[in-house]
């Protein structure tokens, strides 16, 4: 195994420290929306709006529908499935190729990302999941979120990647990423570019991610019997490039692949297949074969629950 690689050691699952979770009292003052940063983030729903006088151009729909899908790989393939997951390998540079990209999705750090994703699938849909469902809805779409609770990650659940400087240098200065992207879509397109091709397609890509949390525990189907509520559900699949296989995932968080059947669509997966082509990913995590039988089993002992007297 090459040792060269990033994220060497340790389990997705890495720390074996308690995190402070949603206390069971539903007042908490840190629990409460902080008017002054939601205020924030309701505002930038209303830039794209500007577009109204500067016109929509055909560069800003091109950059818009370039920045939501790129930035949505650098979400799912490297916040999520390498650096909440490990479930594959990369060399130190295009570790931070990865990072960075992942900043400009204006969804924090890199290892803020990671260590509250980790811990969500410690606590799942109980009171210490940052976004349980259990608490409704809008919290677990977005109301964590415009707390104060989660400015801060714990760093012993991220210990594996906060050893190297430029994951923390990024993660300190994820304020980067996003600014050097709306730089670029304004210098591309103008000012049309920098409404729709970086501010709507911003939004868009909040809200399509966070699906994952809201309605993939809410909508679909369950193929494993896990203890949350987890479910599988195409249309976040088809919009997340394959996260919506999200009772798959919970089941098994460590694979590469979400799609655990041929049928389930997972493009990011097919793009991490086609960067092992490449030498750039390495050692994808398979799905174990038990692990889809289980699913088959569950399947047929519904089928004969379903036609008993």
């Amino acid at each position: 195994m090459n040792q060269s690689l990033a994220g060497l050691g340790g389990d997705a699952h890495e720390p074996a420290v308690d995190v402070p979770g949603p206390s069971a009292g539903r007042g908490n003052d840190e629990d409460r929306l902080n008017i002054r940063s939601s205020l924030a983030f309701f505002a930038l729903h209303l830039l794209p709006f500007l577009a109204i006088f500067t016109g929509v151009t055909r560069a800003a729909l091109v950059l818009a529908l370039v920045t939501f899908t790129m930035r949505m790989f650098f979400i799912t393939a490297g916040y999520h499935r390498y650096f909440a997951h490990k479930s594959y390998r990369l060399n130190r540079i295009w570790q931070f190729v990865l990072a960075f990209g992942g900043t400009m999705a204006s969804q924090k750090g890199p290892l803020w990302w990671a260590a509250h994703h980790r811990n969500h699938h410690r606590f799942s849909d109980t009171e210490r999941d940052v976004h349980s469902p259990g608490r409704g809805f809008w919290w677990s779409h977005v109301g964590w979120i415009l707390c104060d609770k989660y400015n801060q990650a714990d760093r012993s659940q991220i210990r594996d990647f906060a050893r190297y400087p430029e994951l923390r240098f990024i993660d300190r200065h994820d304020w980067i990423g996003p600014w050097t992207l709306g730089a670029i879509c304004f210098l591309i397109g103008g000012w049309s570019g920098l409404l729709i091709g970086f501010f709507a397609s911003t939004v868009l890509l909040w809200h399509v991610t966070f699906t994952v949390n809201s309605v993939a525990h809410v909508f679909g189907r369950r193929a494993y019997e896990t203890d949350d509520t987890s479910r599988n559900t195409l249309l976040v699949a088809l919009a997340t490039g394959g996260e919506g296989w999200h009772n798959n995932h919970h089941r098994y968080p460590w694979s590469a692949r979400q799609g655990f059947r041929w049928w389930q669509i997972d493009v990011t997966y097919y793009v991490l297949r086609a960067l092992g082509w490449l030498g750039i990913v390495h050692d994808l995590r398979p799905v174990p074969a038990t692990v889809i039988e289980e699913a088959r089993g569950a399947r047929a002992r519904r089928r004969a629950s379903d036609t008993s007297p």
